[in-house]
């Protein structure tokens, strides 16, 4: 094979794979926006639903990102971009053309999602934090309610009662 082609191949193969990568963080980007609305509904059913979603999720981009690691290795060897780190930005340049505008545009778009997923999941720790506080301050109520006072207060009166005898039920004995 050539080298035209072979960098045609690694191309495609890193674009599909950008594309996956993308396709999960999106998937992210839905649940991370469901799990608000969880965390103010409190249902900690759904919640243990969502964050197991969201850690399948994580998995999978995780796994397309050491693919991605390799495909920009393999496409940086050809174009003769750096190999042991290479960058998005810098094959993009490298490429030239359509194939490096399409590489830009994907670049963005995965700093848009990233940056969005982040600050919503800044906002969603800010919401479960406020309901640790609140459940941590209903229990602390809770125990001091059970536990009652922690010092002995004179309460302990005698009642007198009436001075009248019982009434007598039957007189057989």
């Amino acid at each position: 094979m050539d080298s035209v082609s072979l960098k045609k191949i690694a191309y495609d193969k890193l674009v599909t794979n950008l594309d996956d990568i993308l396709k999960q963080y999106r998937l992210l980007l839905d649940c991370v926006r469901k799990e608000k609305d969880l965390l103010i509904a409190a249902d900690i059913e759904l919640l243990n639903e969502s964050n197991t979603l969201k850690e399948q999720i994580t998995l999978k981009i995780k796994a397309l990102d050491n693919s991605r690691m390799n495909y920009a290795s393999e496409l940086a060897h050809i174009v003769q971009a750096d190999i042991a780190q290479p960058r998005l930005l810098e094959l993009a340049q490298k490429m030239g053309g359509s194939e490096g505008e399409k590489l830009r545009t994907m670049h963005s778009a995965l700093e848009m999602v990233i940056k969005r997923l982040s600050e919503l999941n800044r906002g969603n720790s800010i919401y479960a934090e406020s309901a640790l506080r609140t459940v941590g301050a209903a229990l602390d109520n809770f125990k001091e309610q059970l536990t009652g006072q922690k010092t002995y207060q004179n309460k302990g009166k005698y009642k007198s009662g009436g001075e009248t005898s019982g009434h007598l039920v039957k007189k057989e004995a």
